[in-house]
């Protein structure tokens, strides 16, 4: 019981990260127009949700999704402008000591460097403070741009699974892509 606790806790006492450009901060409906910005956006969604269709659509999925359960969800705001950019979650398993990293970002901000410094302090909140085991986070076949981002976080590819799931009504392939305790520690020093 104390394990479940202790994620919570963890979690309460780091709601908001800092790197040195972004702020990871939990979302509010404040952060509905720039959600709705990228998440309108079919070549941001193509690989990970579906396409919201009104800004209304946006403001219910904050609620339900990054509101209603915010432990472990962030929203990734630019320190400069203060625009909301994206999202990142750490979804964790305590009982196997294990997560599942995920992200979505503004499309007109790719190419920055601003996902792996992201996770990088996911990866940091992970290990260093719930001493999870292992993390890992999944890319469609089709994105390998996401896979980068894991390869900079000091992930290594696991696994291909052909037909793994349906995006957008597509059957799509998924690579796993993971990183365990101790190689955290040696890519970190």
């Amino acid at each position: 019981m104390e394990q479940v606790m202790n994620h919570y806790l963890v979690f309460a006492e780091n709601q908001v990260l800092e790197t040195e450009r972004l702020i990871l901060r939990p979302l509010s409906l404040a952060d509905a127009e720039d959600m709705y910005e990228y998440a309108s956006d079919e070549m941001t969604t193509e690989f990970v949700f579906p396409t919201h269709q009104t800004l209304q659509e946006t403001k219910g999925i904050i609620a339900s999704v990054f509101m209603a359960d915010p432990f472990g969800k962030f929203a990734i705001e630019d320190k400069e402008t203060h625009k909301m950019i994206g999202t990142i979650d750490l979804r964790v398993n305590m009982k196997a000591g294990t997560a599942e990293i995920g992200y979505t970002l503004n499309r007109h901000y790719w190419g920055k460097g601003l996902m792996p410094e992201a996770a990088k302090m996911l990866l940091m909140l992970g290990f260093d403070q719930l001493k999870l085991i292992r993390i890992i986070a999944v890319h469609d076949l089709k994105n390998p741009k996401s896979g980068r981002v894991m390869e900079k976080i000091g992930m290594t590819k696991e696994s291909t699974v052909y037909e793994a799931r349906k995006i957008h009504g597509v059957v799509s392939d998924i690579v796993t892509y993971g990183i365990t305790h101790s190689q955290w520690q040696t890519h970190k020093a």
